[in-house]
């Protein structure tokens, strides 16, 4: 579980939106690095962001920054050429990839917001499905999507399988 507090997990998924945008956004992306925003943490452990909300602006604020970054993820996968090639950490990805990327840290940190609530809470198995596919190859196809979608990015135990401690996905284009 995450060691932020709700308004710093939402800025964090806020931020990786944005990040995964901006990577494609300019006429030739990097292929090396991040495109050179400052990220900064606002307080010692907490997330180190290059997106922060008005904490005068309270909860409708917050979401409203977080509706904008996904906005511009969207809008960035769905008018980028596929062909269009930017950085990742985890290897260079696509528009496709970049936002599979978008949905995976939207359900995660969705459900690292429940949990820290005390709310249960479950996203659609088909969309956990495809990202399942699209960055975790080598997760088990056998298993309940969710569960499995959780185990892959450390967040649960999967029943079979030993825990993982370290994750990774593989935003890699694919044919």
């Amino acid at each position: 579980s995450l060691e932020w507090d709700c308004w710093e997990t939402v800025e964090h998924l806020s931020d990786d939106l944005f990040a995964y945008a901006v990577q494609l956004g300019p006429r030739t992306p990097p292929l090396t690095g991040e495109v050179p925003f400052v990220w900064e943490s606002r307080r010692p452990g907490g997330p180190a962001n290059a997106v922060h909300a008005d904490r005068a602006a309270g909860p409708a604020g917050l979401l409203q920054v977080l509706e904008a970054c996904g906005a511009l993820l969207a809008a960035m996968a769905r008018t980028t050429s596929p062909a269009v090639r930017a950085h990742h950490v985890h290897g260079v990805s696509g528009p496709e990839g970049f936002a599979a990327m978008g949905i995976v840290e939207t359900l995660v940190h969705t459900y690292d917001l429940a949990e820290g609530l005390g709310l249960e809470w479950a996203p659609p198995a088909g969309l956990c499905s495809r990202v399942l596919a699209r960055l975790f190859p080598d997760a088990p196809a056998t298993t309940a999507p969710w569960p499995t979608l959780l185990w892959a990015t450390g967040r649960a135990e999967l029943p079979g399988h030993p825990r993982l401690t370290t994750w990774r996905w593989y935003g890699a284009p694919r044919p």
